[in-house]
C-alpha cells in the first residue's frame, strides 16, 4: 500500500467563542490577512480552523484574539490524543449546558405553566410589583448564570463592530426582560393594556438554546465516529526483537529498520517489510477490501491493518506520521475542514444575515408601534424579540461540514480518500469517465503468451535480446518479459546506449548489434521492414494476436525484424460489473491507452466500452481530457502510473488507484485505496449522496429562516392573527440545528 497520500495542513487551531455561521467569514478573512498565510478554511461544526502556509501559530492566535475570539493549536503530534482532549472538551461543554439548560427551564417552565393556567402576568398593585421585582432578579441570575457567555460574546462583537448569534440573543432576551423591569419598576411609563411580563421568554428561550446546543454537542459526536475508528486503529506499543529477546516498547520509540514481532490477530504497529513467515493481512478498515490478503517475505504490510492467522516479523519502513494509515487520517481531516463551493454560498449569505435581522427587527418593531393594534408597544416588542431569536442562522452554518464530516469519514470506510470538497462537489456531476487500461481495466501484471521468431533465433535467444534491454525500463510490459526469462533461467547482458522512445518502446545495443524492442510505430520510425526472414508475415500475426487483446511487441536486430512476442494483461475480474455500474449512473466510460487499436479494441468489447482511444502517447492523454471537456463534458480520469499523471491534473476530478505510483496519488484528487473500479463507482455514489445531503440542509435551513422571519414579523397577523411567542421561536431555532445534524447523520447508514 502507498504510504505517501497527503501533505497535511501546517497548523490547526481550535477556535472558541464561534458561535454561529456569522463568524466563519470573519475568522477565515482574519487568518487569511496575516503574513504567510496561504489558505485558512474553518469548520464550523468542529469549531477548527485548518491553516496553511508558514505564519507562526503565535501570529495566528493573535490574529484570532482581535477579532474577539480564542484560539489554541491543537495536538497534531498524537492523534488519539487530540481526538481524546476533544471528546472530554465535548463531554464538558455538553454537561455545562445541561445544568444552563435545567437553571433557565427550572425558572422559565413555572412562570410559563402559571401563566397559562390564567395567573397574571401584568402589574396591578404594588405588592405584585415586589414579587415580579424578585421573580426579575431571579431572572436576571439565571441569564448571567445559564446565558452570560451570550452577552460577553455579543459584547466582544459589537467592540469589533460586527453581529453574531449571540447578539441576536443578547438582544432578544435582554429587550425582554428590559422591557418587563421597566413595567416592574415604572409601570405608569407604559400604558396600561401593555403592562405585561416577558421574564418567562428571557429564561425560556436561555434553556431552549442551551438545549439546542446540547443535543448538536450530543449528535456531531457521532459524525467523527470513521475518524475515530481510523484513529483507534493506531496500536500505542509494538513487540520489537532486540538481541534475540522480544520487548514490548512504545509505539513512539520504534524506528525505521527496526524488528518487530506481530502474533496473530495483532495490530501492525508501523508499515513494514515482511522478514520472516507468513499470514494474511485483513486491510478492510484501510481499503473497504473485506477480503485478507496473503503476504509473505518481501511483502510489504501497513500500520494498522490486522494480522489474522501466522506469527510474522517485520521490519520498519516507516513509522509515526509518515505510515500510510497517519497519512489516511490526515487525508480524511483535511478533507472534512475542506469546503465545496456550494458551501461557500452559504458561508457568504452568513456574514450578511445577522446584520440584516437586526434591521428587519427594528422594522418590525417601528410597523407594530405604528399600525400595530393596542398595546402597540407588546405587539412590537414580541415581533422584535421573536425575529431576533428565531433568524440564527446556526442550522445554515452547520448544513455543509456536517454532511461533509459524516460523508468523507463514510468514503473512507470503502477506501476512498476525498482530498477537498470541490473535488467532492464535482465529482457528482461527471458525464465521462475515462479510464486508462493497464493496472485500472486490466490487473497490471502482464504476462508472455507467445514467442514467434524468424528463422535466425530460437525462442530462448529473442528472450534473452529482449529481457537485456528491458531490464532498466518500468513498463509493465517490459517486466512482463523480465520474469518469463527469469522463470526459463535466461540469463541477461548488459545493454548500452540505451534510450526510453516515449510511447513506442526501446533502443538500444547489446553485444555491438542494435535491437529495437517495441510497438509497430517503432519499427515504421526506424524503417524495419515487417516482414520476418522465414516468410511469416508479421503484420497479419499482430493483427491475430491484438484482436485476442494481446499486445504484439516487435524486436528487431541489425534493422531486420527478428520476431514478435506477445504479452497479456488480464482483465480484473470485476471490472465489467464496475464499468456496467458506471453506466448505470448515466456516466459514459471512455478507455484510454497507448497499446495498438486491435488490442484496444478487444479489450474494450470485452468490459463493455464503447468509446477508447488507442496508440496514444503519455503527453496526448491530457489532450485527450482536455479535448472532451472542450466538447462540454465534465471529465474525471482514473490512472495509476506516472504517465497518467498529467491526465489526472487535467482532468476536472482525477482518480488515482492507490496501489499506483506517489506521482499519480498526488497529481489525482480522489485515491482509490483498493484496485478495483468498484471504488470507483463507491466514490461517485458517495459524492452523489453527500451533495444531496448538503441541499437538504441547506434548503432546510433556508426554508426555516426565510418562512420563520416573516412569521415572527407577523407578516400573517392581519390575515389569520399569527404572532408567535418568542418561546416558540427559541423552540424552533435550538431545534433548526438538531434537524441539521441529524439529517447528516443518515449517512452513516449509507452503502453504495
Amino acid at each position: 500500500m502507498n504510504s505517501h497520500l497527503a501533505s497535511i495542513p501546517s497548523t490547526e487551531l481550535q477556535i472558541g467563542g464561534a458561535g454561529c455561521a456569522s463568524c466563519i467569514s470573519k475568522i477565515e478573512s482574519a487568518l487569511n490577512n496575516v503574513p504567510g498565510v496561504s489558505k485558512a478554511q474553518m469548520n464550523f461544526a468542529e469549531r477548527t480552523v485548518a491553516v496553511e502556509g508558514d505564519a507562526s501559530s503565535e501570529q495566528l492566535i493573535h490574529a484570532i484574539e482581535a477579532i474577539g475570539y480564542t484560539a489554541q493549536v491543537t495536538n497534531a503530534s498524537d492523534l488519539n490524543q487530540a481526538q481524546q482532549d476533544r471528546d472530554k472538551s465535548d463531554h464538558i461543554y455538553y454537561r455545562r449546558l445541561i445544568r444552563d439548560m435545567w437553571l433557565a427551564l427550572g425558572l422559565g417552565i413555572p412562570l410559563m405553566l402559571y401563566g397559562l393556567a390564567g395567573g397574571s402576568m401584568t402589574i396591578n398593585s404594588p405588592q405584585e410589583q415586589v414579587s415580579w421585582l424578585i421573580v426579575g432578579l431571579l431572572t436576571l441570575a439565571a441569564m448571567y448564570i445559564a446565558g452570560g457567555r451570550f452577552y460577553i460574546g455579543a459584547w466582544r462583537s459589537l467592540i469589533n463592530k460586527s453581529a453574531t448569534m449571540d447578539t441576536l440573543i443578547a438582544l432578544g432576551t435582554g429587550a425582554a426582560w428590559l422591557y418587563s423591569i421597566v413595567v416592574v419598576l415604572v409601570p405608569s411609563l407604559i400604558p396600561e393594556l401593555a403592562r405585561h411580563i416577558y421574564f418567562e421568554a428571557s429564561a425560556m428561550i436561555i434553556g431552549l438554546i442551551n438545549l439546542g446546543l446540547a443535543l448538536e454537542v450530543k449528535a456531531r459526536g457521532r459524525t467523527s465516529d470513521a475518524l475515530k475508528r481510523l484513529i483507534g486503529l493506531q496500536p500505542k506499543t509494538a513487540r520489537r526483537l532486540l538481541e534475540g529477546e522480544e520487548i514490548d516498547v512504545a509505539i513512539a520509540e520504534v524506528e525505521i529498520g527496526h524488528l518487530i514481532r506481530v502474533r496473530p490477530g495483532e495490530k501492525i504497529p508501523v508499515d513494514a517489510d515482511v522478514t520472516e513467515g507468513a499470514t494474511s493481512i485483513d486491510e478492510s478498515m484501510l481499503t473497504g477490501e473485506p477480503i485478507p490478503v496473503e503476504k509473505k517475505c518481501g511483502d510489504s504490510v501497513s500500520a494498522g491493518s490486522i494480522n489474522k492467522t501466522g506469527s510474522i516479523v517485520i521490519k520498519a519502513t516507516a513509522v509515526g506520521e509518515h505510515t500510510a494509515l497517519s497519512n489516511i487520517i490526515s487525508l480524511v481531516k483535511q478533507a472534512q475542514n475542506s469546503k465545496p463551493p456550494i458551501g461557500r454560498i452559504a458561508d457568504t449569505i452568513s456574514a450578511y444575515f445577522v446584520p440584516s435581522v437586526v434591521v428587519i427587527a427594528l422594522l418590525s418593531a417601528i410597523v407594530w408601534l405604528n399600525w400595530g393594534p393596542s398595546p402597540s408597544y407588546a405587539y412590537a416588542l414580541v415581533a422584535a424579540t421573536t425575529v431576533l431569536i428565531i433568524a440564527c442562522p446556526c442550522a445554515l452554518g452547520l448544513a455543509t461540514p456536517m454532511s461533509i464530516m459524516v460523508g468523507v469519514g463514510k468514503a473512507a470506510e470503502y477506501g476512498v480518500l476525498i482530498r477537498n470538497g470541490e473535488a467532492l462537489q464535482t465529482t457528482s456531476k461527471i458525464t465521462t469517465m475515462v479510464l486508462d487500461k493497464t493496472g485500472t481495466i486490466t490487473v497490471g501484471a502482464p504476462h508472455v503468451t507467445e514467442i514467434i521468431t524468424g528463422s535466425q533465433f530460437h525462442e530462448e535467444e529473442l528472450l534473452k535480446l529482449a529481457a537485456s534491454v528491458e531490464l532498466r525500463s518500468e513498463h509493465p510490459l517490459a517486466q512482463a518479459i523480465i520474469d518469463c526469462a527469469k522463470a526459463r533461467g535466461i540469463t541477461t547482458v548488459d545493454a548500452h546506449d540505451f534510450d526510453a522512445v516515449s510511447g513506442k518502446g526501446i533502443v538500444a545495443t547489446l553485444d555491438s548489434k542494435k535491437v529495437l524492442l517495441g510497438n509497430i510505430a517503432l519499427m515504421k520510425e526506424n524503417n524495419i521492414p515487417l516482414q520476418m526472414d522465414n516468410a511469416k508475415n508479421s503484420h497479419e500475426l499482430a493483427s491475430s494476436l491484438a484482436s485476442e487483446a494481446k499486445t504484439p511487441m516487435f524486436l528487431a536486430v541489425d534493422n531486420k525484424l527478428a520476431g514478435i512476442i506477445a504479452v497479456s494483461d488480464p482483465i480484473k475480474e470485476d471490472s465489467i460489473s464496475a464499468i456496467q455500474r458506471l453506466k448505470n449512473l448515466g456516466i459514459k466510460p471512455v478507455m484510454l491507452t497507448g497499446d495498438n487499436h486491435l488490442t484496444a479494441e478487444a479489450v474494450a468489447k470485452k468490459v463493455g466500452i464503447k468509446d477508447f482511444v488507442a496508440e496514444v502517447l503519455p503527453e496526448e492523454k491530457a489532450n485527450t481530457v482536455k479535448s472532451l471537456q472542450s466538447s462540454g463534458e465534465i471529465v474525471g480520469m482514473v490512472g495509476d502510473g506516472i504517465n497518467d499523471a498529467p491526465a489526472l491534473a487535467s482532468a476536472d476530478v482525477g482518480f488515482a488507484i492507490g496501489t499506483g505510483t506517489d506521482v499519480a496519488i498526488e497529481s489525482a484528487d480522489i485515491t482509490l485505496m483498493r484496485g478495483s473500479l468498484h471504488g470507483l463507482v463507491d466514490a461517485i455514489s458517495v459524492s452523489k449522496a453527500i451533495l444531496k445531503n448538503i441541499k437538504q440542509n441547506m434548503w432546510g435551513a433556508f426554508i426555516y429562516n426565510t418562512l420563520g422571519i416573516p412569521v415572527a414579523a407577523g407578516v400573517f397577523y392581519p390575515v389569520i392573527g399569527l404572532l408567535l411567542n418568542p418561546v416558540v421561536a427559541g423552540l424552533a431555532m435550538a431545534f433548526s440545528s438538531v434537524t441539521v445534524v441529524s439529517n447528516a447523520n443518515r449517512l452513516r447508514l449509507l452503502k453504495p
